[in-house]
């Protein structure tokens, strides 16, 4: 069972469920999944191999979805979904695998593709920090500034971090090995999802291009999209009122 945070209680609308990405975390996701709590009740997770979630050798589509899935059967699902990157892909997959759980998908700023850019760079500059000596999180940022060149990240990453335990809440050896399926998108002909989906991006993100809509609408026929101006792939990090503020209009 993956591990929970709960916000706020049961109201007489849908449950929301948010699905971090790649290296995130149920924390991550705090002040928005507390903000948005106002209205309905908000579960966060932490995905398998992050976070206080298990460990396992495993970190495909079909897993993560099955995850999902045990965790809204707990729930008495079902609840609308919110998914970013990595988790937007876990999000579309158990939508088209398990619809009875999905009562509306949204995906940040990612698409049903197999993408290049690997976030392989990422894993390499965590192992580099030597974890033997530190004492608190600043510790550690301070030896990803060499190696990472977004401050944005850099705090992200040092949210994984037990500082207490000198390790990263992240199963790095399997992400690494497992990278390739985090990339890809694995193949779903027959399946589609005939809920509501909205498909939320950055505006300067390159993730969700146009090309990519006609392959988004034969698996959600009813996908509206939207763009926060001024926002990257990171768009509930760089722009958290606007991207909250999206969601709020669209779940109603």
């Amino acid at each position: 069972m993956l591990n929970l945070i709960q916000h706020g209680t049961k109201t007489d609308r849908p449950g929301l469920l948010i699905v971090h990405g790649l290296y995130g975390s149920a924390r991550n996701w705090g002040v928005i999944a507390k903000r948005l709590s106002d209205a309905r009740q908000v579960i966060a997770v932490d995905m398998r191999n992050h976070g206080l979630s298990p460990w396992y050798d495993t970190h495909s589509y079909p897993d993560l979805a099955d995850d999902l899935a045990g965790v809204l059967q707990n729930l008495d699902g079902p609840f609308d979904v919110l998914g970013h990157s990595m988790g937007g892909k876990a999000s579309m997959v158990l939508a088209l695998t398990r619809p009875d759980l999905v009562n509306r998908l949204i995906v940040a700023d990612i698409a049903p593709v197999t993408y290049t850019h690997t976030q392989i760079q990422y894993i390499d500059a965590m192992k580099a920090v030597d974890l033997s000596a530190i004492e608190k999180r600043s510790d550690v940022a301070e030896q990803l500034e060499g190696l990472v060149d977004d401050p944005t990240l850099i705090s992200f990453f040092t949210q994984s971090l037990d500082v207490k335990e000198k390790k990263w809440r992240l199963n790095l050896d399997v992400l690494a090995a497992e990278m390739p399926k985090i990339l890809s998108f694995p193949e779903m002909t027959g399946k589609h999802y005939d809920g509501p989906a909205l498909f939320l991006s950055g505006a300067d993100s390159d993730y969700v291009k146009r090309e990519y809509r006609n392959e988004i609408k034969s698996l959600f026929p009813k996908a509206q999209f939207a763009k926060i101006p001024g926002a990257g792939h990171w768009l509930h990090a760089e722009k958290p009122r606007e991207f909250e503020a999206a969601i709020r209009t669209w779940l109603g």
